[in-house]
């Protein structure tokens, strides 16, 4: 038997057994509990998701106050603990906020400036950290598993941004073995880094478009983790902008707005397009690329943003999501097209006029020869054993082992990483503490060139593909590298790269 049809078979035979599924068990996880044939908690006597309220006006994001009296300090604090969200009309939600509040607020500061943010861990029972993805901060700064903050500790969180750092970053949990649940829960947050001198006209604004998906139980409650979660990624009933089920924008007639999109799922792939406005493509993950694309489509796997400059000439717009098959295990698949995420009024009323986005936004240096090559090699595996039925998500045979260190690198070598996906779905990839460039992809025999040159600290490796990226870590000390399916993460799908001066 095909390996793929051998696992979906024994997927089977797993979601037909509730003892096998009782004892499944991960490494510092609860036991997973409450699953249905499909992999949802669908309410009670089989009923639909919980409706959510539509249509409301797009919230901006609170900022995040900034204590520091003069310039060039951002200080601020940061306390994760358990509050109680009102997603539908008509019940509560427990859930975990940074400062009260899911989404997170809005950190925004400016390169070269010093951050100074103090995180209060109040989770009860539960350590946790705080990982500044994508940014550029020194590994003991980096919120990596390794550093947990105890439950009632707090910690400082001091680095410096660095000239040429402007970008749309963010901020989650890295706790082993709660990383997954913590996010979910509600524990992420937008972080910008402002480029002193901003090629973007500041008459295109500059709007936060963070994306969450959420599911809830007949009682307003989040379910646990189940056995299909654990082996696709958890991927909730709603997707959420700021918080908010499809809200409206409203804008003039001619209008162009700068939008910045993150993909804060734990593991669902958004392949979005806007109905009746165009996007053009202006940034990725680590700051602006060289010079605007046009995009009639974007995907963003979990973890990826991108900035968009969005020309509203028409009628009302929709940004809306397009089918994507990224490899799924068991029943249950999510539909994922034709999900309206925003939805923009364009007035009759004419908006002033724009100025033209430039035809070169900087330049982005690229890296030379690599003198350095490695290779990663994504696999999966399910196996029965006395305990229950386990599956594992591994990198070149190996499942994550906070004791080992997989990949022994030298600060300022230039190396070029192969990841080859050998599993039967998609998995994201991001590496800690640097960015990288694209290079090329390989599938089926046949070699792409990326369209474009960009900075990137995550990127989507689809099943059978072969992704070549080249790298360079500047800070010596200890980085993680990992698929950003949480889930995946957390059932082994990680490794240490220890970074030596």
């Amino acid at each position: 038997m095909h390996r793929r049809g051998f696992l979906a078979a024994s997927l089977a035979t797993v979601l037909a057994s509730p003892r096998a599924l009782a004892q499944m068990k991960t490494d510092g996880m609860s036991n997973m509990r409450g699953m249905d044939h499909a992999g949802h908690d669908m309410g009670a006597m089989g009923q639909g998701p919980v409706a959510l309220p539509q249509n409301q006006p797009l919230r901006e994001l609170p900022l995040l106050a900034n204590e520091a009296a003069g310039p060039g300090l951002f200080k601020a604090r940061l306390t994760a603990e358990s509050a109680t969200a009102r997603f539908a009309a008509d019940r509560d939600t427990p859930i975990l906020a940074y400062n009260g509040i899911s989404p997170g607020p809005l950190i925004e500061t400016q390169e070269g400036d010093r951050v100074e943010i103090t995180f209060a861990n109040r989770i009860e029972g539960e350590p946790s950290t705080i990982h500044w993805h994508g940014m550029p901060v020194p590994a003991d700064q980096d919120g990596n598993p390794m550093d947990p903050v105890a439950a009632g500790a707090d910690r400082v969180y001091a680095f410096d941004l660095p000239e040429g750092s402007a970008g749309s970053y963010w901020y989650h949990p890295h706790p082993h073995g709660r990383t997954a649940e913590q996010v979910y829960r509600g524990l992420a947050g937008a972080f910008v880094v402002k480029a002193k001198a901003d090629p973007i006209p500041a008459a295109y604004g500059d709007t936060t478009l963070f994306l969450t998906d959420l599911r809830l139980a007949a009682d307003g409650s989040m379910p646990e983790n189940t056995m299909t979660d654990m082996m696709n990624g958890r991927v909730g009933d709603h997707v959420l902008v700021n918080g908010q089920k499809n809200p409206r924008l409203a804008v003039a007639m001619g209008t162009k707005r700068r939008l910045r999109l993150y993909n804060a799922t734990n593991a669902r792939f958004l392949r979005l397009a806007f109905v009746n406005a165009a996007m053009t493509l202006i940034g990725s993950d680590g700051g602006l690329i060289e010079a605007p694309v046009a995009a009639d489509e974007i995907l963003l796997s979990p973890a990826e943003r991108v900035e968009l400059v969005v020309a509203f000439d028409k009628g009302t717009a929709t940004l809306t999501t397009l089918d994507y098959d990224r490899g799924w295990m068991g029943p249950g698949r999510p539909e994922d097209k034709g999900l309206a995420l925003l939805t923009a009024d364009v007035s009759d009323t004419q908006a002033e006029p724009m100025p033209p986005l430039p035809e070169r936004l900087r330049p982005i240096a690229r890296f030379g020869q690599p003198t350095v090559s490695r290779r990663l090699v994504f696999t999966e595996t399910m196996a029965m054993k006395p305990t229950g039925m386990e599956m594992g998500f591994l990198i070149n045979g190996m499942a994550f082992d906070m004791g080992r260190i997989d990949i022994v690198a030298k600060a300022g070598d230039t190396e070029l990483w192969e990841i080859v996906n050998q599993a039967d779905m998609d998995h994201p990839f991001h590496l800690h503490g640097t960015q990288f460039q694209l290079i090329e992809r390989e599938r089926d025999g046949k070699v792409s060139k990326p369209p474009y040159l960009a900075w990137k600290d995550t990127v989507n490796v689809a099943r059978g593909e072969t992704v070549r990226l080249v790298t360079r870590q500047e800070r010596p000390g200890t980085r993680m590298y990992h698929c950003h399916i949480l889930e995946h993460e957390q059932l082994g799908m990680m490794g240490v790269i220890d970074v030596q001066a």
